[in-house]
């Protein structure tokens, strides 16, 4: 008797390949992509209480991580290069954190410290603003606040086409 594949079964292979997409480095749904960014408030480490649109000016690379993700912690050493090699010539990182438990979030820092802004916090309400599909997902927002790239995921791989649009980014006339 030849045996059929379970409804159920097939939906999470289906399933278990679109999360794969996702996570793997492909571009997210880009609904945001040419639009003004969500103006979410951010609580920076350090930092007095401020706004996305208060870093209009300068570029910026705006990462959603969690603790629990693999690919955040393969993402934070490039963040902190970038950080580095080009806050100078005005990029912005600012990493929010979407832990329940700022405890995790923590240790996860005390293990890969930061040298960019991370916002803590509730930032739910930023994440839905953005439509976060996953972590980590990143978003590429020029000068003039607006969505330039969206990227889901972090392989090695991707650092690549990441650094060449945040370069091409701040090569254009600031505002």
């Amino acid at each position: 008797m030849k045996s059929t594949p379970n409804r159920y079964a097939l939906a999470w292979r289906a399933m278990a390949a679109i999360v794969g997409v996702l996570f793997a480095g492909a571009s997210a749904p880009a609904s945001l992509l040419g639009q003004v960014a969500p103006n979410c408030p951010l609580q920076l480490s350090g930092a007095p209480s401020t706004n996305l649109a208060a870093l209009r000016g300068q570029v910026v690379y705006l990462d959603f991580w969690a603790s629990w993700c693999g690919p955040c912690a393969l993402s934070f050493p490039f963040m902190n290069t970038l950080d580095h090699d080009l806050r100078a010539r005005g990029l912005k990182i600012v990493a929010l954190n979407m832990d329940e438990h700022s405890e995790d979030a923590q240790r996860f820092l005390g293990r890969r410290p930061a040298t960019f802004a991370v916002a803590s916090g509730d930032n739910a309400s930023c994440a839905r603003a953005f439509a976060v599909p996953g972590m980590p997902s990143t978003y590429l927002i020029d000068r003039n606040g607006v969505v330039r790239r969206v990227h889901s995921g972090f392989r090695r791989g991707d650092a690549e086409s990441l650094r060449a649009d945040i370069e091409t980014l701040l090569a254009a006339p600031a505002p």
